[in-house]
């Protein structure tokens, strides 16, 4: 995956939760879970990309 997506899904998903954060009237407790799931998910997301983790398909939970 080039360098510049990965920059501009950064942007984009960063943008995303600004607005979310800003703009959308909710409890403290439910913005922190929600920030902190994407975080999370964000990161994941980076070290699939650079190859540091395999594919995330192959997981099982049983």
């Amino acid at each position: 995956m080039p360098l510049l997506s990965i920059v501009i899904v950064l942007i984009v998903v960063g943008a995303l939760l600004w607005l979310v954060n800003t703009y959308i009237p909710m409890d403290s407790k439910i913005k922190s879970i929600l920030n902190a799931v994407l975080v999370i998910c964000v990161v994941l997301w980076l070290l699939q990309a650079f190859g540091i983790i395999g594919s995330l398909n192959t997981i099982r939970v049983n």
